[in-house]
């Protein structure tokens, strides 16, 4: 691509056929041609000289210009492109600092060498503008599925031809042990499209759980049409999967309709994905019933949930255990990544115990603290008592109801749980002051003295201190840590102090000592509300 000053007309044909070649603008090629050239004539006048190029893009005129700007004379460095306002007055009249001259100068002939660094020049800028017109038909197509052609395969992961691109789908986003030949042809779900320097990168999965969503949406038309929801998807890539659905139609099955007619729709996406098994699932609220339903095919006997760690107790039948779990804990871990909890299964025998051992260790703190026989504490038990503080502080008539307990047994039982509890309070208080608490900690509302002793033990000590604290720092929470749910524990965890408790607790310190505004707190949440409310009318 020798490019010369005399053929002015084949300039704007090779641009045009350049352009149309590599589907960029014809534009980009002039301006890399008017580059090249200029940084042809900077070789021929000298580097230091601000040469500039104009192609006429009609006639394929190049027209060559050099540019000298007005500058101060103590910014004045380069002699051949600035001047200073005393010298631009032989040319210019009234110049000020920043007015420029611009001269024509004869345009130059360009030797092989400079044809040869002009052609590199726009080889590389036509590069540029291919890689951002890529970058920009793919990046709106990340979240898609995507029909390609083999290319090659490179240390395990596959090059694909995407049409007016590469794509790569790396070893670990294949399904099982896949292997692909050149020309074959491969469907992918685009997971990223990123803008890099060697241009841009689209890489490719196969075993996202969003392949298979959209997979199925392309299989069931309700779910396309959005009467049917995917709400979750777990998968074992090439082996089992399990998705949630919800239908917002009465009338229609939501499980059914995926199945379709002899199965002929989920068995399109089981052979699209090396046959994976694949349980579809309807979708609850109710996370107990949702998870009763993610655990099949097992059979559940018993649920129990505690919101608070996002974790789930499952009771199963002795012969249904290896069923729930599964071959090498797959079921259960794919139930727990659907529901997104931590779930422990157990068979009934292993509830039983549980429940026996809580039962003896409430029994042993009833005669241990009130100085009850045996008998008369699990009395207490089976009656839901479990903590002192609920036989100090509950309406007597609960106690009432117990065989054998009249109004002066009640007051008794009461008495003495006060006595202890207020015991343990003053003990815990004392430490606490020891270890160097302040007033303004110890006279916040909400804090007992266990609380603040516990504190007091994590170095917290003054008001300052508790409200530098973070919520989870005072609830605990959980963290997720290479994939993995990890528990983190709270100082004030072991009092049954929730989340937005804590939240509020360390917000209120805060307002008290005036780091924080409540009328700016107030307008913020009146703002969260009517973004909240937006959002539902948009969805609606």
């Amino acid at each position: 691509m020798a490019i010369t000053s005399a053929n002015q007309l084949e300039l704007l044909q090779t641009a045009e056929a350049v352009a149309r070649e590599k589907m960029i603008d014809p534009g980009l090629v002039v301006e890399a041609m008017e580059e090249s050239l200029a940084r042809a004539a900077k070789s021929r006048y000298g580097a230091e000289m601000d040469i500039r190029v104009s192609i006429d893009r009609k006639t394929g005129r190049a027209t060559f210009t050099r540019v000298r700007t007005v500058v101060t004379d103590e910014e004045l460095e380069n002699y051949q492109a600035e001047f200073t306002v005393e010298q631009a007055k032989q040319y210019l009249d009234d110049p000020k600092v920043g007015d420029t001259l611009v001269e024509e100068v004869p345009p130059v002939e360009m030797g092989r060498i400079a044809a040869q660094s002009a052609k590199q020049v726009i080889l590389q800028k036509v590069r540029e503008a291919e890689r951002d017109r890529q970058f920009e038909e793919f990046k709106d197509r990340a979240g898609t599925i995507i029909n390609g052609q083999v290319k090659r395969e490179e240390y395990g992961n596959v090059i694909v031809d995407v049409g007016r691109g590469e794509a790569i789908l790396r070893r670990n986003e294949k399904i099982g042990r896949e292997a692909y030949r050149p020309n074959d042809r491969i469907r992918c779900y685009i997971k990223d499209v990123r803008r890099e320097a060697r241009g841009p990168q689209i890489f490719l999965s196969r075993t996202a759980p969003e392949f298979m969503i959209e997979l199925f949406k392309m299989e069931v038309p309700e779910i396309y049409d959005g009467i049917i929801e995917i709400k979750a998807c777990a998968r074992d890539p090439g082996s089992r999967a399990k998705i949630a659905v919800i239908s917002y139609d009465s009338s229609i099955d939501p499980v059914g309709a995926c199945v379709g007619m002899r199965g002929s729709r989920v068995q399109a996406v089981v052979n699209e994905l090396q046959g994976e098994k694949i349980d579809i699932i309807p979708w609850n609220e109710d996370q107990p019933t949702f998870l009763v339903n993610a655990l099949q095919p097992a059979e559940v006997s018993k649920v129990v949930l505690d919101e608070e760690a996002g974790k789930i107790d499952v009771v199963v039948p002795e012969e249904q255990l290896s069923l729930a779990i599964g071959r090498r804990g797959q079921n259960v871990r794919l139930a727990s990544q659907l529901t997104g909890l931590d779930i422990d299964i157990m068979t009934e025998a292993e509830d039983s115990e549980r429940r026996q051992k809580e039962f003896e260790e409430r029994t042993g703190l009833f005669m241990e603290t009130l100085d009850l026989d045996e008998f008369f504490a699990q009395l207490l038990v089976s009656e839901g008592f479990t903590t002192l503080e609920e036989v100090a502080y509950v309406e007597v008539d609960e106690l009432l109801v117990i065989d054998g307990v009249d109004e002066d047994t009640a007051s008794e039982l009461q008495a003495r749980a006060r006595d202890i509890l207020e015991a343990k309070a003053k003990a815990a208080m004392d430490e606490a002051r020891a270890l160097g608490v302040e007033d303004s900690l110890v006279e916040f509302e909400g804090l007992t003295p266990q609380m603040i002793l516990a504190l007091a033990k994590d170095d917290v000590k003054t008001l300052e201190d508790f409200a530098t604290c973070a919520d989870w720092e005072l609830a605990g929470g959980w963290t997720q840590v290479d994939g993995e749910r990890v528990k983190d524990d709270g100082i004030l965890e072991p009092f049954d102090l929730s989340l937005q408790e804590a939240q509020d607790m360390v917000m209120t310190a805060r307002i008290m000592l005036g780091w924080v505004d409540p009328a700016e707190l107030e307008s913020e949440a009146i703002e969260e509300d009517a973004d909240g409310a937006s959002d539902e009318e948009s969805g609606a």
